[in-house]
């Protein structure tokens, strides 16, 4: 065999070898075994949580002197320029996550006066909560530092109207209404009629939504326990823009 020949299968070797140890180096550490928390034990903080922010109650002031603006017409519309835009083109730092209906008449942002960067909105008929509502709550509170989330029904929801007249529905509906199904009942117990109804379960529905936050998430539970976390229920009125707080 000519020189060139043997130079270029050692070669070779050489790159299967290294390729092989690598190979096997990744192999053993996948195979290590993961160091677990002790049962019981409270979630650890995000890693990369941002500093600590405002407090829930300084959140949820802001919501409300917003929220006045916009009912009294004399919005400020903070946040919206170039300069903003910049700022939050690094990161952002919302200080209150709202879970609303997808309803085109219950715009967040509006309703409260915020701009980019204020709020993270979690929108979804009935405002309901399940999995991708509540993963998206942990991750606002969890890794972007937000101090406040509000669960906001709103007066003639489409969703929880359709629940209470039992009206039929196709697709997926059914199984995106399901949770409503229950707290209609229970409100229909108390012997409400016609609007009455209809507004008693949109509220029992905001509560519920509450519940399910903490009742299926312990990371949002030691938050709200620690005090950095506080969850509160919000009603908004389409006939005058109105937030009623639960």
């Amino acid at each position: 065999m000519c020189e060139h020949h043997v130079n270029r299968r050692q070669a070779l070797v050489g790159i299967s070898s290294t390729v092989a140890a690598l190979i096997l180096s990744r192999i053993s550490f996948a195979s290590e075994p993961a160091h677990e928390a002790p049962q019981g034990a409270a979630p650890a903080p995000a890693a990369h949580a941002p500093p600590a922010g405002i407090t829930p109650d300084e959140a949820l002031n802001r919501l409300k002197a917003g929220n006045a603006r916009f009912v009294g017409s004399k919005m400020e519309h903070p946040n919206l320029t170039a300069k903003r835009i910049t700022e939050t083109s690094t990161g952002q730092h919302p200080f209150a996550t709202i879970i609303s209906c997808s309803d085109s008449r219950v715009p967040a942002e509006e309703v409260f006066d915020r701009g980019i960067g204020d709020l993270f909105v979690i929108r979804v008929a009935g405002n309901v909560v399940h999995t991708d509502e509540l993963g998206t709550a942990e991750y606002g509170s969890g890794h972007l530092g937000v101090s406040l989330i509000v669960v906001m029904g709103h007066t003639k929801c489409g969703a929880v109207t359709a629940v209470v007249k039992g009206d039929k529905v196709g697709g997926s509906i059914p199984k995106l209404v399901g949770s409503i199904v229950p707290v209609a009942e229970r409100v229909k117990a108390k012997g409400l009629t016609g609007d009455a109804l209809i507004l008693e379960t949109t509220k029992e529905n905001v509560r519920q939504g509450i519940t399910d936050l903490t009742a299926s998430s312990d990371e949002l539970l030691h938050l709200v326990k620690s005090g950095k976390v506080k969850i509160v229920g919000a009603l908004y009125h389409v006939e005058d823009g109105q937030v009623e707080w639960l």
